[in-house]
């Protein structure tokens, strides 16, 4: 590495209380130094020794700053330190809320469907954090490996749940005891036979799964083993874990395509799902601006790559196992995965 460089993700911080109004991304940063985000990526200014450390995690698909410690920066002024210590009232993205918790990100996007922590959502340039104090309330709301309600059952129990409840209430009877049955998640929650079988192997699988991201020589099976999970529980769970290490190695390309829309203007910045289908395919959609662009969406399939999609509400639709086709479905490229900064230049040589 040259030796004026440094990683830019070394000393990064939450956005601190207070201070979200001064938080900048990418494009305000482009902006700030009149060029363009493909001129500032190519570059890398935030690399150089001295720039103000990033406020967004390590692993953070977006990149944000503190914009009033760039400003100075970029004057050749001092750039004050950012306030020590940690306020319930920090903001953290979802890699620091689930590190707050000690669990996987996939976990955290399973906790951060409860109302507790869903009501107080706070979207960053089209980050999504949450509150730390929201963090540590939930997390210390939530019963023990091994512990129960004060009823004695865990909570949500005897009640037909939710279906966007389904996977939290199951992951609390998960958290309770590994080796639950889906015939006690059935009794617990009031859901069908399928809905818990299926509930508990996307569970299990991201558990696989994070286990093999901190080492990746560790034997799958292994990690099931070390989880407590049953032999015979174990063979959906390592399908389940296989389709999850997929998935996040798919949502960085996908992340970066939405970004890069956004930052030619057609659509907002938001944080993209890559979504399994009946099939097992992979996919994932992106809405596109109203008025900006003249398709409601864009989709991704690891079969096809990108197309144009017909209904912003169901982009990616329901998979017939064929190559999706009719009046207002485009596809964009002959590969899978062109170039991220590509997408939007291929869009409008469609005419869109």
């Amino acid at each position: 590495m040259v030796p004026w460089l440094k990683p830019f993700w070394e000393g990064f911080r939450v956005i601190r209380a207070g201070r979200r109004e001064r938080v900048q991304s990418v494009v305000g940063l482009a902006q700030a130094l009149g060029v363009s985000v493909g001129t500032l990526r190519n570059n890398r200014p935030y690399a150089e020794e001295g720039f103000p450390d990033p406020v967004s995690s390590p692993k953070a698909q977006t990149l944000l700053w503190d914009g009033e410690q760039t400003a100075a920066y970029l004057a050749g002024e001092e750039v004050l330190a950012l306030p020590a210590g940690e306020d319930d009232e920090d903001l953290l993205d979802r890699h620091e809320a689930a590190q707050e918790l000690n669990v996987g990100v996939s976990t955290w996007s399973t906790y951060k469907r409860d109302p507790a922590v869903a009501e107080h959502l706070v979207v960053v340039a089209g980050v999504e954090h949450w509150p730390r104090g929201v963090v540590r309330r939930f997390r210390d709301s939530r019963p023990g490996r091994g512990v129960r309600h004060g009823s004695g059952r865990p909570r949500g129990s005897g009640d037909m749940v939710p279906r966007d409840q389904i996977l939290l209430r199951t992951e609390d009877l998960l958290d309770a005891d590994p080796a639950i049955t889906a015939a006690a998640v059935v009794e617990q929650l009031g859901v069908a036979m399928t809905t818990a079988m299926k509930s508990l192997a996307v569970l299990r699988g991201r558990r696989i799964a994070d286990l093999l991201e901190r080492d990746p020589r560790l034997d799958p099976r292994l990690a099931a083993e070390r989880l407590g999970y049953p032999q015979i529980v174990r063979r959906r769970a390592l399908a389940a874990a296989e389709t999850e290490l997929r998935m996040r190695e798919v949502r960085p390309y996908v992340q970066a395509v939405a970004d890069a829309l956004a930052v030619d203007g057609l659509a907002e910045a938001v944080e993209v799902e890559v979504v399994e289908l009946e099939g097992g395919v992979l996919a994932a959609a992106v809405q596109l601006a109203p008025g900006r662009a003249a398709v409601p969406a864009l989709v991704w399939d690891e079969r096809y790559g990108w197309r144009t999609a017909t209904s912003r509400r169901h982009p990616i639709g329901k998979d017939t196992g064929a190559r999706p086709a009719g009046e207002g479905v485009h596809y964009l490229a002959s590969g899978l995965r062109p170039e991220p900064a590509r997408v939007p230049a291929l869009l409008r040589g469609l005419g869109f």
